[in-house]
């Protein structure tokens, strides 16, 4: 990993990025104190769902058997998650 004050990653931007390009670290430092990491994009699956976050992804809506209420389901839930 390299790290690097602001000033310096800004004269040598572009040298920066080359070392990312070539799979390095880039630390970037302000007043000491750490700012930004330039890291390597990573390859994407295959359809590109593996890399996104969880809350990101998509899912299958719950579907609630008839006259069962939305709240009294999440309720019902709830009581029954063991912590």
């Amino acid at each position: 990993m390299h790290v690097l004050p602001l000033s310096e990653f800004r004269a040598h931007a572009s040298a920066m990025l080359d070392l990312v390009e070539r799979g390095e670290t880039v630390r970037i430092m302000r007043h000491g104190r750490p700012v930004a990491d330039l890291v390597p994009v990573q390859p994407e699956g295959q359809d590109g769902v593996e890399s996104l976050p969880s809350w990101k992804r998509p899912f299958e809506p719950v579907k609630l058997p008839p006259g069962v209420l939305l709240s009294q389901a999440v309720l019902d839930e709830r009581d029954e998650a063991p912590w």
